[in-house]
């Protein structure tokens, strides 16, 4: 998928959003997260549509974080999400007598990516980690050019940072002079103008503007995606409060078809669940 679809995707879901008293009116449900998951549900949302032209899907990004509180605050009906709930998003839920319930939709590679001029291609996961942490800070450590190192990373509120500050940060801090994306595209754009930036973006929004990195030796395939052999790889997720129900629940049930909404994952670059025996 195209940055211009992506960023269109975002747009018409922002334009569809109606205000509501609840998470969900008659025929409308209320979708809110993750900007890695937008693409997929976005996709997915086009043909449920046509085949179901009685509901309307809302869809927003904004970040995994501000999808789950949404969900909380009873303002959107699914939260897309590119990690599990946090224990005090589950205590808030708790307060606010909401059971949020987990579906895995997709898997995911997080992949570092770098401008296509840039001849380092590979790396291990620690000159990662030394990277973002501002230990390493010309590309020369890492046999490149002579050159600054530009570090973009998503910000706090997005559920791939959070993979990336657990699985490959190891819980050290990010450097203070990262310059902080809001969005899976907006890193895309910055690399794409930057020779010396590096950055990391979910599998859907790779294109040709960026080159993928090689991590520990291992490329960010689909198959290494499933098996867990790429060190960042995740689950793509959507939470309800509750069992899914009515409108809910028909979109659910849609997504997880292996010949309607797994085809979409698909479509949108990403990989799909694997069909149950």
């Amino acid at each position: 998928m195209s940055l211009g679809k992506i960023l269109g995707a975002a747009v018409l879901g922002a334009a569809l959003i109606a205000p509501v008293s609840s998470a969900q009116a008659a025929g409308q449900v209320v979708i809110n997260g993750s900007t890695t998951v937008l693409p997929v549900v976005q996709k997915a949302s086009e043909s449920f549509m046509a085949a179901h032209p009685n509901i309307a899907l809302s869809i927003s990004g904004g970040g995994s974080g501000n999808g789950i509180k949404a969900l909380i605050e009873g303002q959107c009906a699914i939260a897309m999400s590119s990690r599990d709930m946090h224990e005090k998003e589950k205590k808030a839920a708790k307060a606010k007598n909401v059971n949020p319930v987990r579906t895995a939709i997709a898997f995911d590679a997080i992949v570092p990516v770098v401008h296509p001029n840039n001849p380092v291609k590979a790396m291990t996961s620690a000159q990662l980690r030394d990277i973002y942490a501002g230990k390493i800070k010309n590309w020369k450590e890492v046999g490149g050019k002579d050159a600054k190192i530009v570090v973009i990373s998503r910000d706090t509120s997005s559920g791939t940072f959070e993979c990336w500050n657990e699985l490959i940060m190891k819980k050290t801090r990010v450097m203070p002079g990262a310059l902080m994306q809001a969005s899976n595209g907006a890193v895309v754009q910055a690399i794409a103008k930057n020779p010396n930036a590096i950055g990391y973006i979910g599998m859907g929004y790779l294109d040709k503007t960026v080159h993928t990195m090689v991590i520990d030796g291992v490329e960010a395939t689909a198959e290494n995606a499933v098996s867990r052999t790429w060190p960042i790889s995740r689950e793509l997720l959507l939470f309800t409060n509750g069992e899914p129900a009515g409108d809910v629940k028909m979109f659910m049930d849609y997504m997880l078809d292996p010949t309607k909404g797994q085809k979409d994952v698909v479509a949108a670059g990403y990989v799909p669940m694997p069909v149950k025996k």
